[in-house]
């Protein structure tokens, strides 16, 4: 058993670690509506919001593949503090450079921090719920995970526009907010009983090991086909949802621009709540045909243009990302051997994270030579076709009960 330092019960700290994790991801997006903001003040073009947003993306890969796996020997509670002290570096950052190249810097850091606390309170989570609660099922622990992920990107940018449009020095005042709340957040969670015995020998440490299915490679590249779709949309409302809207919509409320994002993340998260219990089948063919759906209602908005048909658009579509990024997940999952299910599940998230690289990328540096009415259309036909050569490729996989063998990718 592991030595834990137990200043709070196995409940209260798992609460603690929720609210801890719900905040580190709450700040990853509330820089969203504050980019316009960003970019006024220093005079950039929009294919840099993309570069800025990109360097988020790279700091979690980055995290995920280095550092995020060794909270296994390291400590649930010591890899997420230091998540909460990344974080509030990102937000010293933002605060003392906020030029491009810092706003860069900030968000690569944050990404970082994103990363460690992402597999390392989720585990935690698990761990604290199964010794408060042995007879509870884990999907309680699991919804809770999620709920914190998704829920925290989701609140972010309605919170980051609620600073833009009513506080005063929007750009410095919610970095400040979320530093406190950080050092706080991380004094609290020092107070929380470990889950793993950190006195233990441990392995050498080398960076995360990645597999995937030497005989099911075809259902396995199209749950991370899914995945990096899904997490393209997600980028798309994260990076440039506020200049879509500022220069298509003529929206100039930057609350409106929060809560747009919001709500694209809030879809995904109930959708994945409301479909718990739903076969894995029917909630494919659901997201296929919320993202057809969703996706020519953001193309038409922007085409006619009619904001209330975009955003409607972006809540369908978000709702079918969620329900495919979960159904990859169960995929790559059941297609993993026990003992490679980490290491299958880490190559999956790798290749999601991806999605909300190039696709953003792309996007960014076509709005230099196409409107943006025309590289939207493009964007959710791309999208569209992949998401559903993907979804009905998992849904006629016959998955193997149990996997044979697997070869790593090093």
């Amino acid at each position: 058993m592991p030595r834990a330092r137990r200043t709070m019960s196995d409940q209260a700290g798992f609460w603690v670690v929720a609210a801890a994790f719900t905040t580190v991801t709450a700040y990853a997006t509330v820089p969203t509506p504050l980019y316009p903001l960003y970019q006024a003040a220093d005079d950039f073009p929009v294919t840099v919001v993309t570069f800025i947003f990109t360097a988020f993306a790279v700091g979690v890969v980055f995290s995920l593949f280095l550092i995020g796996h060794i909270s296994d020997w390291a400590g649930r509670r010591r890899m997420s503090v230091l998540a909460l002290l990344v974080s509030a570096l990102a937000a010293i950052v933002f605060i003392a450079w906020n030029s491009v190249p810092g706003l860069i810097v900030a968000r690569f850091v944050d990404g970082v921090s994103v990363g460690i606390i992402s597999a390392a309170a989720t585990a935690h989570l698990a761990e604290l719920r199964a010794r408060a609660r042995p007879a509870e099922q884990p999907v309680v622990a699991a919804s809770v995970a999620g709920a914190a992920n998704l829920g925290g990107l989701a609140l972010g940018p309605l919170i980051g526009g609620v600073f833009a449009e009513y506080a005063p020095d929007p750009l410095e005042l919610p970095h400040v907010v979320f530093l406190v709340l950080f050092i706080a957040a991380a004094l609290l969670l020092r107070q929380v009983p470990e889950t793993v015995d950190t006195s233990a020998s441990h392995p050498a440490y080398r960076p995360q090991r990645l597999a995937f299915p030497r005989t099911s490679r075809a259902a396995f590249a199209a749950a991370s086909t899914g995945a990096a779709a899904s997490f393209a949309l997600f980028a798309l409302f994260t990076s440039l949802a506020p200049t879509f809207l500022h220069d298509t919509f003529h929206v100039s409320d930057h609350l409106v621009e929060g809560a747009t994002v919001f709500a694209v993340f809030g879809a995904a998260a109930v959708a994945q709540v409301l479909l718990v219990r739903v076969a894995q089948r029917t909630q494919l063919v659901i997201a296929i045909v919320c993202f057809a759906v969703g996706l020519a209602s953001i193309a038409a908005g922007a085409l006619i243009p009619t904001l209330a048909l975009f955003i409607a658009g972006g809540v369908v579509a978000g709702a079918a990302a969620g329900i495919m990024f979960r159904s990859a997940i169960a995929v790559a999952g059941s297609l993993a051997a026990p003992d490679r299910r980490g290491e299958t599940l880490a190559l999956l998230f790798l290749i999601a994270y991806g999605g909300l690289v190039a696709p953003v990328l792309l996007v960014g540096l076509s709005l230099s030579s196409w409107s943006e009415a025309t590289v939207l259309l493009v964007f959710s036909a791309v999208v569209l076709v992949v998401t559903l050569g993907a979804g009905v490729a998992m849904r006629r996989s016959s998955l193997p009960a149990t996997p044979r063998s697997e070869d790593r990718v090093r």
